[in-house]
């Protein structure tokens, strides 16, 4: 076992040696995204349905070991809104204990993701899944901040997009003018600043402001404290949820939609960073980091967390130089709690709303939506907007799952489109000149070339071996007018076959005896012979008959051709 492969980056970069000029830029970069994120990590997890203490635990915890135990040099952990929609249909249906059951699951789930090396295959969700997915998550964060950036009287939002317009448009004559003007000069500020003073954290400046101003004009609004009340100034003492085989089985859906979100986002986020830095994740260590953090935020009472794109972005640009100053941002919010928690009660809802409309409005891609939409292939267009209006009016389950699904079930239809199984009497492949002109290139190897005898059939598979082209082969006879003596079947340009693969080619073994024909494989790679050779088919077909190249197959032709004729002479 490979140690060094596991050990967290933390770990990797302070053995390479770590200076106090380096700790210095830590500390400043720590800080730095502290203050950003104690807005955010409060303002995910209102919109999420439960209490703000439970974002900034989360933050606090999960943001510790992501960056002491994670992948990343500058991953940046905490609450995020791409689990907002998610937590609060879970919320509404199973309270906060189901809540943390399905986060603890979803921890373990993570965690075996990367003991088992399966980061890198995360990274191949099709783009347009998880920019239909991000794009509509966006929207419903929009729509149910609407409530505190009205001030609108409602006790309970529901979690579906429709209900909640339908909800609105009852409310709407009861605006409160007070909240109202908070988001909009809220809003606006978040946007000024970004663009005038980026190096300003914009959210704070909002949240001191907006505060300061409902605080000195007694402005009738919702603040942290008229709704939640009292703000603990600690971490709590870690509690085990408490399992049930029937919470489990309940929640078991959402805890996958948790760990697959989270794993997505978390190494969208390294990718992010590494585009910034030149810097490298490791993805699987980078996982297993996230699961831990999962199960710690929900033993201290927090809610699921992931890698933070806005705040690792914010981390490399305040000049941070390792983990330790995702660290250091997990220190200084536990700090922010203990001094500060009296004067977050005081921070109006409509600000935090102002900021979550900003960030759905970051979320949305809405340019990488309109470039696919209109830009894209039918079937990526219709993938991307299946998956969008599935996680808008159903929810984010079913536009997950049915998004993966529909972009599988259209990967595996292109698979099918450029895998082949051809009678080739004359092979020619194109490449290109200087000045990129086509020209023809001939296959030394075409059959073309060759001497094939009578009554010798030749076809080659072009592509992946795989259940979409399995029919095609079997049907292969079926078409030829008399059945030939000898059947070659060319395998050079075949990567890998699957399981239906290997049934088809048995079947088609047992219909070219059954005609009284012999098959001969060629090109068969060393990985395609061991799978085949693992269920004996290589008995079946014959070891001699299974070749490494036509040249051997067309010798071995000759061969059965000679001992048939030569029992043909003496039998005469």
């Amino acid at each position: 076992m490979n140690v060094k492969y596991w050990l967290p980056r933390s770990f990797l970069i302070l053995k390479e040696g770590y200076s106090a000029r380096h700790f210095s830029s830590d500390i400043v970069a720590g800080i730095t995204v502290a203050i950003i994120a104690l807005p955010l990590a409060m303002a995910f997890a209102i919109a999420s349905g439960v209490g703000p203490e439970k974002g900034l635990f989360t933050a606090i915890v999960a943001g510790f070991i992501i960056s002491l135990l994670g992948g990343s040099r500058y991953q940046i952990g905490g609450p995020t809104g791409a689990f907002v929609v998610v937590l609060y249909g879970v919320i509404l249906k199973h309270g906060y204990d189901g809540l943390a059951i399905a986060t603890f699951i979803a921890g373990a789930i993570l965690f075996l993701m990367g003991l088992f090396k399966l980061g890198n295959i995360i990274k191949f969700i099709p783009y347009p899944v998880t920019v239909g997915f991000t794009s509509g998550i966006a929207l419903i964060i929009f729509s149910s901040q609407m409530k505190d950036f009205f001030g609108l009287p409602i006790a309970s939002m529901p979690a579906a997009f429709v209900d909640q317009w339908q909800l609105y448009s009852t409310q709407f004559m009861h605006i409160n003018y007070y909240a109202l003007a908070i988001g909009l000069v809220s809003m606006i500020l978040l946007i000024k600043l970004r663009h005038i003073f980026p190096k300003i954290p914009a959210p704070i400046v909002v949240i001191v402001l907006s505060s300061a101003v409902v605080f000195f004009f007694n402005m009738p609004v919702e603040t942290i404290g008229s709704k939640f009340g009292h703000l603990p100034s600690t971490l709590p003492y870690p509690h085990i949820p408490t399992f049930s085989f029937e919470k489990i089985r309940l929640v078991f859906p959402d805890a996958i939609t948790i760990a697959l979100l989270g794993a997505i986002e978390s190494l969208l986020s390294c990718v992010v960073a590494d585009g910034m830095t030149g810097d490298r994740h490791h993805s699987n260590k980078e996982l297993m980091a996230q699961g831990l953090a999962n199960i710690g935020s929900v033993l201290f009472g927090g809610i699921a967390a992931t890698g933070a794109i806005a705040r690792t972005a914010t981390n490399i640009k305040s000049g941070a130089y390792s983990p330790i100053s995702g660290m250091i941002h997990a220190v200084m919010l536990l700090v922010f709690m203990f001094l500060f928690a009296q004067l977050i009660l005081l921070i109006p809802l409509a600000a935090l709303a102002a900021i979550l409309v900003v960030v759905a409005w970051n979320m949305s891609e809405f340019h990488h939506f309109k470039a696919i939409a209109l830009k894209s292939e039918r079937n990526d267009v219709i993938v991307l907007l299946i998956t969008f209006f599935l996680t808008v009016l159903i929810d984010l389950n079913t536009g997950v799952q049915t998004g993966i699904m529909l972009a599988g079930i259209l990967f595996i239809k292109r698979m099918i489109d450029v895998t082949d199984i051809e009678d080739k009497k004359e092979q020619v492949c194109m490449s290109f000149d200087e000045e990129d002109e086509p020209y023809e290139m001939e296959d030394i190897h075409a059959i073309s070339k060759k001497s094939v005898p009578l009554g010798v059939e030749v076809y080659e598979i072009n592509g992946p071996f795989f259940f979409g082209i399995a029919d095609r082969l079997k049907n292969i006879l079926n078409e030829i007018e008399e059945s030939p003596k000898i059947f070659i079947l060319r395998m050079r340009h075949v990567p890998m076959i699957d399981a239906t693969g290997l049934h088809a080619l048995e079947e088609f073994l047992d219909l070219c005896k059954g005609n009284g024909t012999v098959l001969v494989l060629s090109g068969v790679n060393e990985r395609i012979k061991g799978k085949i050779k693992r269920i004996g088919l290589d008995i079946q077909i014959g070891q001699d008959n299974i070749t490494d190249h036509i040249d051997s197959a067309l010798d071995r032709t000759n061969e059965i051709l000679a001992k048939e004729s030569r029992h043909a002479v003496c039998e005469h």
